[in-house]
């Protein structure tokens, strides 16, 4: 028995299935969720996630390793850094307002499988942080009572030497993430209310170092004595902008939260804005009166704030930092347990995950099945895991959702309006004018095989003067013609794909050229050149085109050089990581893709729109005169369609 080898044709819509894109309701504002959460929830919400363990651990090992006192200009770089990503997800949030974040926005954009991934990575991503955070707040916790509970532990439990197995069984860690999830269970309210109390504790312990820091402040410790303002020179101010710039990582859970957001339209971009911007003060306040207080040289990583306080001689102030601090991954905690079902109950929503995730509370409003399952799954990881090795993977899931945000971003703003106003709009224009259709041609009539996608044709002469999203501006028609002839959002699509290309092969030879590659240096500048000329085509590629010229919504400023910008710096970051990080990123994805071919692509929403095939197709045929009513006609297929064409001119002509 022969097998038959598949055809193009086969292939061709195998490759449409995996890049369909999402049908968003006409409707976006209607949810099974509740409608509750404010501007002030929101920003609070995403502060809470910004803010947390890395204000108390990382800016004293970034200051003492990497960048001196000059990590205050780090972490300027760093903000600057994330508000590219920032604003990227500012105007999808408030263009799409449905749950999801990084997922829903590639879904309606790029495709059902990048979608699929985006949302398979960012799951991972939300269980490891929750449970590293939970194992964090732990070991702080444990660290004030000089470590008890865990000599307890390996002494009543025991201790493991398994590879990828924790020391020791964390039954605090454990213990924290039920209690969470048992909060995040009872609703977007009971959540927000409870973030918002250990937001109020955190913020106040943060004024507190900020004043007592300025009180205790020495601006010697940044003079030539102690080493100066920045050791390290600028490559340790870079490469402390890389490490600070994980720490703004959570922003998105505001995006996630659109769906619950009372108007989200306005209150996502601004909430993002604020968060984001006090974030950043509290970063660059905090690292500056840190290196203030004691030489930067002398400060302990693991708790570089409160051992400051005790070097200056106020321990006192070191049980206000802890308890600072508890409060900070408890919003980080808060944080994750409410974004990661809210990413699988969009995808289980769509068809690409177990639709049992999709069942949302009648009372509560939330995604409760999802909330349970992955809040236990998450406490297991905190209990039984070694999760050092794996939190680098946090990096990779999150500058890949944040690469793919920012090209949707290009193409959604380069797309044509596909909206049934724009479709009536266009017949009653055609309607009303048959003077103009007649002189498209008088004796030629025009056949398409589908009515709704070609009805904007008719009529191209007028429509020329009316620049949809896609098509070139017409400024440059007479020196850039050629592509003229291409459908709108087609070129743009091209561009993009070259953008990135160009985006990694230049990160690549940033990173690997000197030191791995060995690349001459006149080899090197030359690459350097090439790949950045093809960066810098891409983006005056785009830029020729007529954007999208609503909007009632928020827009990204500088598109698309603010993304373009925001895709190169993630594909930097990301190659700036370790191979093993990459390895096990690749093992996930094969899982993932094992996952979606086994079940996401089969019970996908979209495949179910799909049209089934017929026997007998309809044909339309679009006389030149006339209104559109009377002469939009179906056709049944025949063996001689020039003579049914012919029979249904001289009908057409007798009803005239």
């Amino acid at each position: 028995m022969v097998t038959r080898l598949p055809r193009s044709a086969d292939l061709a819509r195998f490759c449409q299935k995996l890049n369909r894109v999402k049908t968003l309701e006409d409707d976006m504002m209607e949810t099974s969720f509740n409608r509750c959460l404010t501007t002030v929830d929101l920003a609070l919400l995403g502060i809470g996630a910004m803010v947390g363990s890395g204000l108390y651990v990382l800016t004293g090992t970034v200051a003492k390793e990497t960048a001196g006192p000059a990590i205050v200009v780090s972490f300027i770089i760093a903000g600057i850094a994330s508000l590219l990503a920032a604003l990227c997800y500012a105007e999808f949030g408030a263009h799409v307002p449905k749950t999801g974040s990084a997922y829903m926005f590639t879904y309606v954009s790029v495709g059902e499988i990048w979608a699929f991934l985006i949302g398979w990575n960012v799951i991972l991503e939300y269980m490891i942080g929750g449970a590293a955070v939970a194992r964090a707040w732990s070991g702080y916790l444990d660290a004030i009572f000089d470590h008890r509970i865990k000599n307890f532990t390996e002494t009543h439990v025991g201790s493991w030497h398994i590879p990828f197995l924790a020391h020791y069984p964390d039954f605090l860690a454990f213990g924290i993430l039920l209690v969470a999830t048992a909060f995040i269970s009872f609703g977007a309210r009971v959540s927000s209310w409870l973030n918002h109390v250990f937001s109020a504790i955190s913020m106040g312990v943060i004024l507190f170092i900020l004043i007592m820091g300025f009180v205790l402040a020495r601006p010697q410790n940044w003079g030539a004595a102690e080493g100066g303002f920045a050791p390290y020179g600028v490559s340790g101010i870079m490469a402390g902008s890389a490490t600070c710039f994980y720490a703004f990582v959570g922003f998105d859970v505001i995006a996630t939260c659109s769906e619950e957001a009372r108007n989200p339209q306005r209150a996502i971009p601004r909430a993002i804005a604020i968060s984001l911007s006090l974030a950043t003060g509290a970063y660059i306040l905090v690292s500056m009166v840190l290196t203030l207080m004691v030489p930067w040289h002398s400060l302990n990583p693991d708790s570089a704030l409160a051992d400051a306080f005790y070097q200056r001689g106020y321990s006192w102030a070191g049980f206000i930092v802890a308890a600072g601090s508890i409060c900070a991954m408890n919003t980080v905690l808060l944080s994750n347990l409410f974004s990661l079902p809210r990413i699988v109950y969009a995808m289980a929503e769509d068809g690409l995950f177990f639709k049992v995730f999709s069942r949302v509370h009648p009372r509560t409003q939330v995604p409760v099945v999802a909330i349970v399952v992955f809040g236990v799954l998450m406490s297991l990881l905190a209990l039984s895991l070694d999760l050092e090795a794996l939190v680098q993977f946090l990096s990779i899931g999150t500058l890949l959702a944040y690469t793919f945000v920012a090209a949707s971003v290009i193409i959604l703003r380069f797309q044509r309006v596909k909206t049934e106003e724009a479709s009536s709009a266009s017949a009653r224009s055609e309607a009303s004018a048959p003077a103009s259709t007649e002189s498209i041609g008088a004796t030629e009539s025009k056949e398409y095989e589908s009515f709704s996608d070609k009805l904007h044709l008719v009529g191209k002469e007028k429509s020329k003067n009316r620049r949809e999203g896609g098509q070139m501006k017409a400024f440059f028609e007479p020196y850039l013609g050629f592509l003229a002839d291409f459908d709108p959002g087609e070129v743009v699509t091209v561009a993009v794909i070259i953008l990135m290309v160009s985006a990694i092969c230049l990160s690549s030879i940033l990173v690997f050229g000197q030191n791995q590659l060995h690349l001459p240096t006149w080899s090197y500048a030359l690459l350097v050149l090439l790949f950045s000329l093809a960066f810098v085509f891409s983006v005056v590629l785009i830029s020729v085109h007529q954007q999208q010229q609503s909007t009632q919504t928020f827009q990204l400023p500088l598109v698309p050089l603010t993304p373009a910008l925001s895709i190169f710096i993630n594909v930097y970051l990301m190659l700036k990581l370790n191979y093993m990080t990459w390895i096990r990123f690749s093992v996930w994805l094969l899982v993932g893709l094992l996952v979606y071919f086994g079940y996401g692509i089969w019970h996908s929403k979209e495949n179910l729109r799909e049209p089934t095939a017929h026997s007998v197709c309809a044909r339309y045929v679009v006389f030149p005169s006339g209104s559109l009513e009377e002469t939009v006609q179906a056709v049944q297929p025949s063996t001689q369609p020039s003579q049914g064409l012919e029979e249904m001119a001289g009908e057409e002509e007798a009803k005239r």
